[in-house]
């Protein structure tokens, strides 16, 4: 979306209308034959109220006058045929999706995400899961052997202990037994996370799923969420054929000692640290939750630290030798404050699924969806094996144009679900399922991404707040278009005419009377009384500078320049004539000015008004149009309607 259209919808203040409600259908005036109805002027003076600093655009006459105009323009953008324009078009439509997303999903879930996530963002889980992995796709036979699988892990675990059976069992490929440290909400998939939250101390979860297969889940402990830091590190890397390189250590110690006498860790970070992804910056890194590190001893250290500047001793990961000095450290911010954060990660996060079946669930309820049953075991008979090697198509006697299902009184041939397969196919390579089953899976995701069509496609209709911001936004985008096209382009390109009506208004424009100045300013009025007999001996700004700021102190500030009677340094009093003022008290300070010369007013050069030209031709241009528009669009006010807009907006 262009800055420039948003820009514009601030300044046209009238872009809320569209959708008069059913029951009030009084015509207030007709532009040729299109009727503009009371109840859209009343929602739009009434909406825009508290913005018009105007006083005379509150008045009722007053305003719709501006509101007919308004109109006019839209017709006039209509005739014009710029609402066909392809670039509005593309423009529009990509404005109407992306508003779209915020009424096409189930907020009361989307609101219940939010709580529970900021709930756990408050906890964090020391974990370890077993994990059979399985292809979602897979068949209903390998799906059972892969459950009776992480049932019998899961009792050993239980019987045994996790770290005989991590021991025993992780082979990398089809089983993992994986150490996961401490996690919070987003670091897991959701129902991996909820498994983990829900799951007592000490205790393993039931198997679940994911896209990984079936999982178990250790719990061995629960903390109270640490929140985030951000630290600066320096590191002397470790040789990768002996960990116990004493000449790494000995220089990490050097370091360290270096710190301790009070040498800047950012400027020993810069000159040593062998980490070239943050040397540079002093050796700062990103801030981090738990979790978020791969070495857990750097993580500790990190979070042992407990006041900003503070410096860890050297200590050792995988990496190499490290010292850690902590910059900041937060909390988990509010649930207010976090909520948009919370909002835009849950989209983003498996959680997305939970809002998205809610959302299908709702929509199964509002509309009538008649389905053929016959139509599936037809596609059944028809799709081959190619399909899993992505090279199944439409036999030639495809029955294209019979329904598979209709939603209200949309209807969806065999064609369209045809294309659905022939699109899906490349996501079903596992062999193992039965074309029964993908037939069925993708005709499920076909109904689901129709009904949202559906819903997406009709809501203009059901949804008036969603209608009346998009109208807002087209009439907006339209007048824009208008505007620049047939006066603001025009008013700056025509060179011509901005000449010639600078030359019919010349007297507007001028510089008025003003001065070249020096303007000293002060706290202290006896500073003041020195620089003024210094300016009257002619002394230099930077001599008198040199004689009154002195003791590391900065006693006097200057400005100079051309200024007008207006201009900020200048006390309204100040007599415009050449020499040393008097001293003023001014903007609770001191100051005296000494006038170079006076220049009375005089013109402006073309060049010299040209912006004030512009914008004084664009309005003059723009008043002359909506007169020639006044005259090409008959305009027709119903006056009983308005007596009784103007009886209402009394009262």
């Amino acid at each position: 979306m262009k800055i420039k259209h948003l820009l514009f919808l601030f300044t046209f203040i009238f872009a809320s209308i569209f959708l008069a409600q059913a029951q009030d259908k009084d015509v207030l005036f007709t532009i040729n034959q299109t009727a503009i109805y009371t109840s859209e002027f009343t929602r739009v003076y009434n909406k825009n109220l508290d913005l018009v600093k105007d006083e005379s655009q509150k008045d009722i006459d007053a305003y719709l006058k501006l509101f007919i105009n308004y109109k006019l323009k839209l017709q006039e953008a209509k005739r014009l045929e710029l609402d066909k324009k392809p670039s509005y078009l593309r423009e529009f439509e990509s404005y109407k999706k992306q508003l779209a997303k915020n009424y096409l999903t189930d907020n009361k879930v989307t609101d219940d995400l939010v709580i529970e996530a900021h709930n756990r963002l408050q906890t964090e889980v020391n974990a370890s899961h077993v994990l059979v992995r399985i292809e979602e796709t897979a068949s209903a036979k390998d799906t059972l052997t892969a459950y009776k699988e992480i049932v019998k892990l899961r009792d050993r675990v239980i019987k045994e202990g996790y770290k005989v059976v991590q021991k025993d069992v992780h082979n990398g490929k089809t089983i993992f037994a994986e150490d996961l440290g401490y996690f919070s909400a987003f670091k897991m998939v959701y129902p991996f996370e909820n498994a983990a939250f829900n799951t007592n101390v000490d205790e393993v979860s039931q198997p679940f799923r994911t896209r990984f297969g079936y999982h178990v889940v250790a719990v061995f402990n629960k903390r109270r969420a640490r929140g985030e830091v951000s630290v600066a590190h320096i590191m002397i890397k470790t040789d990768e054929e002996n960990t116990n390189n004493k000449e790494s250590e000995t220089k990490i110690n050097e370091i360290y000692k270096r710190i301790q006498q009070g040498e800047a860790f950012d400027g020993l970070a810069q000159q040593l640290s062998e980490d070239k992804s943050s040397s540079s910056k002093g050796g700062m890194l990103k801030p981090f939750s738990s979790g978020e590190i791969s070495a857990p001893e750097f993580e500790a250290a990190a979070f042992e630290l407990k006041n900003i500047d503070d410096v860890s001793k050297p200590f050792k990961t995988q990496f190499g030798w490290h010292i850690v000095k902590l910059k900041d450290k937060k909390d988990i911010a509010s649930l207010e404050e976090m909520k948009p954060q919370l909002q835009s990660k849950i989209k983003k996060d498996s959680r997305s699924k939970i809002i998205n079946q809610s959302r299908i669930k709702t929509l199964k309820a509002k509309y009538t969806i008649t389905e053929n049953d016959a139509a599936l075991s037809y596609f059944k008979s028809i799709v081959s094996k190619d399909y899993f090697n992505n090279k199944w198509r439409q036999p030639l006697n495809f029955e294209a144009e019979k329904i598979i299902v209709k939603i209200q009184d949309k209807a969806l041939t065999y064609n369209d679900f045809g294309q659905f397969l022939v699109k899906n196919q490349r996501n079903y390579n596992n062999k193992t399922i039965t074309i029964a089953a993908v037939v069925n899976k993708v005709y499920n995701s076909f109904l689901e991404n129709e009904l949202q069509k559906y819903q997406e496609d009709n809501l203009m209709v059901e949804n008036n707040d969603y209608a009346q911001i998009v109208a807002e936004y087209r009439d907006g985008l339209l007048l824009f278009d208008l505007m620049e096209t047939e006066i603001w382009n025009v008013a700056k390109n025509d060179s011509v005419a901005l000449k010639e009506y600078y030359n019919t208004h010349k007297e507007s424009y001028f510089f008025p009377e003003r001065v070249d100045a020096v303007v000293a300013s002060s706290a202290k009025k006896s500073i003041v009384k020195k620089i003024s007999k210094l300016m009257k001996k002619e002394v230099g700004v930077e001599s008198i500078k040199n004689q009154v700021n002195t003791n590391n102190q900065v006693n006097v500030s200057f400005s100079s320049g051309e200024m007008d009677k207006n201009h900020q340094a200048l006390p309204k009093p100040l007599s415009f004539k050449k020499g040393v003022s008097k001293i003023y008290k001014h903007n609770d300070g001191y100051i005296v000015v000494k006038v170079n010369a006076v220049l009375s007013k005089s013109l402006k050069t073309f060049e010299e008004a040209k912006g004030n030209v512009i914008g004084d031709y664009q309005s003059f241009k723009e008043e002359n149009w909506l007169k020639e528009l006044a005259s090409k669009y008959i305009v027709n006010i119903n006056q009983e309607a308005l007596n009784t807009i103007k009886q209402t907006l009394k009262n």
